[in-house]
């Protein structure tokens, strides 16, 4: 089990981004949540298996159809014990 925060540049906002990212992340069994920043960005808290969040940091790269993706920062965090499933949490 692995976690990692990422912050996704360019233009991702007003595109579908954060609700592709829920289905994405879901469908490959990723936990966490996305949301929107203030700053024009997308941040996201990925959890599972190495693989598996690894797909989704891969599909984040290229993001919905709409969206223009320049770049993404990859933070390591720890787990967190107890988040289950993934949703979109408020902007930040």
């Amino acid at each position: 089990m692995i976690a990692r925060r990422i912050v996704v540049h360019g233009r991702v906002q007003g595109v579908g981004f954060r609700y592709a990212t829920v289905e994405a992340a879901r469908a490959l069994g990723v936990d966490g949540w996305v949301r929107n920043r203030r700053d024009g960005t997308v941040e996201a808290l990925l959890q599972g298996e190495e693989d598996a969040v690894e797909r989704a940091i891969a599909w984040a790269r290229r993001g919905p159809p709409a969206a223009s993706v320049e770049r993404v920062d990859i933070e390591e965090t720890g787990s967190s014990p107890g988040l289950a499933g993934f949703s979109q949490a408020p902007t930040a």
